[in-house]
């Protein structure tokens, strides 16, 4: 389930049957694997905004912003966030914590 970021391009073709190469609009430029990239942003629909994952976004020269952001699953954009609740086991306390080995 990859975090994704909606970056805007300049320009986003395609130079081969799997990788794009992706032109921003302060000219850093970057070639991304089309994997990475989950789709249009229909949210930004005036802009060339797309989905690209977060872990390559992050190893290539390309301006981008990190506000607008979801989660993918099998290409589709995940709806909602699963918020998983740590419930943590009590134990009893202590006595003595002393460290014998720190004792003078």
């Amino acid at each position: 389930m990859p975090k994704c970021y909606s970056v805007i391009f300049k320009e986003l073709y395609a130079i081969s049957p799997k990788a794009c190469k992706a032109v921003c609009f302060d000219g850093s430029s970057d070639i991304l694997p089309k994997s990475t990239i989950f789709g249009p942003d229909n949210i930004r629909s005036d802009k060339n905004a797309w989905w690209v994952a977060e872990w390559i976004l992050e190893k290539k020269n390309l301006t981008y912003s990190k506000k607008i952001q979801h989660y993918f699953e099998e290409g589709r954009m995940l709806e909602y966030e699963e918020i998983i609740n740590h419930i943590p086991v009590k134990k009893e306390p202590v006595k003595d914590n002393s460290i014998d080995e720190l004792r003078k």
